[in-house]
């Protein structure tokens, strides 16, 4: 299993970054995937989620700004960040469950200046 997180970069506050998740070795579509962020002396935090069957929740702190989506043929899942903020600053992670074990792709730093 391998997910490889990538789109990461500095952006100055109000901009838009699109982060993407490229996986393999799992069946994709029956895959819950999901994007976490760990911010310096914070613990890893769930950001976004969007289900099998295409359902989606985000933390409330993100709502209204970023949007997870996924794209079954190309086992893909994206994360469209708008209006970033500084405290959106942390590396994001790619996140999906392997036979009852989390498994995660190496991280991409995002960093929002002010």
């Amino acid at each position: 299993v391998q997910l490889q997180a990538s789109g990461g970069g500095v952006v100055q506050a109000g901009g838009s970054l699109r982060l993407s998740c490229k996986t393999s070795g799992i069946a994709f579509k029956f895959h819950n995937m999901a994007w976490y962020r760990q911010a310096p002396g914070l613990e890893r935090e769930l950001v976004a989620l969007i289900t099998q069957t295409g359902e989606k929740n985000y933390v409330d702190s993100v709502k209204g700004r970023f949007t997870i989506s996924r794209d079954n043929a190309r086992n893909m899942v994206y994360l469209q960040m708008n209006s970033l903020k500084p405290e959106d600053t942390a590396v994001y992670y790619c996140n999906t469950n392997y036979h009852g074990e989390a498994r995660w792709g190496r991280g991409t730093q995002v960093t929002v200046s002010s």
